[in-house]
């Protein structure tokens, strides 16, 4: 079997080095990559690899609001337009709990709003669940073609 991707879309990284620690913590087996922006997230998402072929997309994508440059709300907009990332499970992974960004989140079709737990262990836990949620327990839709 596979072994499952995570993209972390995330530019501070404190919070980026957290998420890896917590997930790294937990059972799940997941490799987690990395980028720092939402520029670079449509970059993995909709690039080709060296050969010229799409990159296979991750199970599953982190994404924080609070980006330099391209908005997590302008990301996830992107990856919904396009046909072959409109059905690709994106949680945003967030400090904000403000109502307006958690409306505009599921308005643009995000599958889940979490706030991140602020100690190691509580969000070792979100992350446990989280990813025996969405890589083990969820069925995945069908591709888009």
């Amino acid at each position: 079997m596979r072994r499952h991707t995570i993209l972390l879309v995330e530019d501070n990284a404190d919070d980026a080095e957290l998420t890896q620690t917590a997930l790294a913590r937990t059972r799940v087996d997941a490799t987690l990559d990395i980028v720092t922006g939402g520029e670079d997230a449509l970059d993995y998402l909709f690039g080709e690899t060296s050969d010229g072929s799409m990159r296979p997309l991750p199970a599953l994508v982190l994404l924080d609001l609070n980006l330099r440059g391209m908005s997590g709300l302008d990301v996830l907009n992107r990856i919904r337009a396009r046909t072959a990332t409109r059905r690709l499970p994106v949680v945003i992974l967030t400090t904000s709990d403000n109502a307006s960004d958690i409306a505009a989140g599921y308005d643009l079709g995000v599958n889940s709003y979490i706030r991140k737990p602020a100690d190691l262990d509580t969000f070792t836990e979100v992350m446990h669940r989280l990813g025996l949620y969405w890589l083990h327990t969820n069925t995945p839709p069908p591709a888009n073609g």
